[in-house]
């Protein structure tokens, strides 16, 4: 008698059943209540007891299943970095896969398009950009800086830049980024809801250090997107590495030893052959790596004065 549910309890984090019985099944009449009101309120008391009791005994028989029975599988959480590993093979298909249309970004002052291939294949989507270096509203801008931005990514292997490479698009030479699906600007999510806290801080402190290195006069919150893994992705590079700036130099506080490690012995040599074709100059690649010395220095200093501990993070 009554009609089964479905349903599951966040509290338990598991799947569990709930009956419902109609009311006249847990209502006794003859029960002295003149009022019809008052009856009805009764019946619906009665119902929600008999609906809070089916819960409890199943949850319970739930919690209590003998070692080794199959429970509900959660659908886990997965990353949208889906290059990791993969880098040749996203790289090449930015390059070469036929592009089926084309729309228009709604957000940007720089007007992205975003790129549409074939379904079927290894990405579903690019963001384009179609910037000549030159100086936009007063700033500098290049679509080569979205390349260089991913080349320090990959140099450093931080992992937070999706891939991006440069081809033809209707004649002209752009940027095309990998479309990270999944994603919310860190502006959408609660920072303080992170299942692991000190993986969250990491990425912070690696996103800091690394607009420091690039010189990423233009970050703001519409360009850190946040996977379902809490990683943090890194877009929109086109004003980098024309500036001495560093946007983030007040808040760095720390650092993990494997980045901190790859940051300290990154050589001029190839840092001025991965990186002199995307920049204006190599003066470019000169600027970006007085600015990691003076990264490294900074930690250095305040490793001595706090001790290392206190500095770097695993």
């Amino acid at each position: 008698m009554g009609e089964v549910y479905r349903a599951r309890d966040p509290r338990l984090g598991r799947e569990v059943a709930i009956k419902v019985l109609p009311a006249d099944a847990v209502y006794e009449p003859g029960s002295g209540r003149s009022s019809k009101g008052r009856a009805a309120m009764k019946r619906m008391k009665k119902m929600m007891l008999a609906v809070a009791a089916t819960l409890a005994l199943v949850a319970l028989a739930s919690a209590q299943s003998p070692p080794g029975a199959p429970a509900v599988p959660d659908t886990p959480a997965v990353s949208s970095k889906v290059w990791i590993g993969h880098y040749a093979e996203y790289e090449e298909f930015l390059k070469t896969a036929p592009i089926e249309r084309l729309t228009a970004i709604p957000v940007g002052i720089t007007h992205p398009r975003r790129a549409y291939f074939a379904p079927g294949g290894l990405a579903a989507s690019a963001a384009v950009k179609d910037l000549r270096t030159g100086i936009r509203a007063g700033f500098w801008e290049s679509y080569k800086s979205e390349v260089a931005a991913y080349e320090v990514d990959r140099l450093l292997g931080l992992d937070m830049v999706p891939p991006t490479v440069e081809r033809r698009v209707e004649g002209n030479l752009v940027s095309v980024q990998l479309w990270v699906e999944g994603c919310r600007v860190i502006k959408q999510v609660d920072e303080n809801a992170p299942h692991d806290p000190a993986a969250w801080d990491r990425e912070i402190y690696r996103q800091r250090v690394f607009d420091n290195l690039i010189a990423n006069i233009d970050d703001n919150a519409g360009n850190i997107l946040v996977d379902p893994l809490w990683n943090l992705i890194l877009i929109d590079h086109s004003r980098c590495f024309f500036s001495d700036a560093m946007p983030f130099e007040k808040q760095m506080r720390h650092i993990d030893r494997p980045f901190f490690d790859k940051l300290k012995t990154l050589d001029g040599a190839t840092a001025m052959a991965r990186l002199k074709p995307w920049v204006l100059s190599g003066s470019n690649v000169n600027g970006l790596l007085k600015r990691r010395d003076k990264i490294v220095a900074f930690f250095e200093a305040r490793a001595r004065e706090l001790g290392e501990a206190q500095v770097f993070v695993p």
